[in-house]
């Protein structure tokens, strides 16, 4: 049984290519094309393919933000995401959406082939070079992390107490309630594992929030 394909680009002559490739492969079909978000939506809803291979840009809708649209229009589609952008950024974005494989436009046809058959068996697909770019974005996110485990509004709050200021004027000063300042301080006490104010205070200073 052919895994049936909905192609989705604004441009024609990428739609045209697409579909020549993949009519080459005896298990695959396209079945369905899309210029626009809206089409795609539409398309998805009455062919109810098997894999929607997805542009990221497009003229009404961006390919990320109508994604989850076309997951609830044929649940039982897996999106591949078919983009320019090699950013791990955008890679984390699409599968937080819900697509299932990620494929840069530059990719060898046998990339894009190979990875439709992935996904359609329910697979995860991403390019080996993206791939590793993604594992060491991550990796460096958690290492940042742990060493600075606060928030932006933590440091801040951070910073207000070791002003000196008081859970009642730092909320006044951060339009905040009383009881929201009082748990900010208690997460930063435990993430930091500090005991006292003047612990707080030298933490402050070795991080360099009270320079500004």
């Amino acid at each position: 049984m052919s895994v049936r394909v909905l192609i989705v680009d604004d441009h024609a002559v990428v739609r045209a290519g697409l579909r020549l490739l993949l009519e080459a492969e005896e298990d695959i079909e396209p079945v369905a094309e899309a210029a626009s978000a809206r089409e795609a939506v539409f398309e998805a809803r009455t062919a109810r393919p098997d894999v929607i291979l997805l542009d990221v840009v497009m003229p009404d809708q961006s390919g990320l933000d109508v994604l989850p649209q076309l997951l609830e229009e044929s649940p039982e589609s897996h999106v591949l995401v078919l983009s320019m952008q090699d950013d791990p950024q955008y890679v984390r974005q699409a599968f937080a959406a819900g697509a299932s494989g990620y494929v840069l436009k530059e990719a060898a046809d046998t990339e894009v082939v190979d990875a439709i058959r992935e996904v359609a068996r329910g697979g995860r697909y991403v390019h080996p070079t993206l791939g590793a770019r993604l594992v060491e974005a991550d990796a460096e996110e958690r290492k940042r992390a742990e060493s600075d485990p606060l928030s932006e509004r933590e440091r801040e709050v951070l910073r207000l107490l070791a002003l000196g200021h008081t859970n009642q004027e730092i909320a006044k000063m951060l339009y905040i309630s009383v009881r929201t300042a009082e748990t900010h301080r208690a997460h930063i006490m435990q993430k930091l594992r500090l005991q006292s104010r003047a612990e707080l205070v030298r933490y402050a200073l070795e991080q360099g929030l009270l320079e500004r």
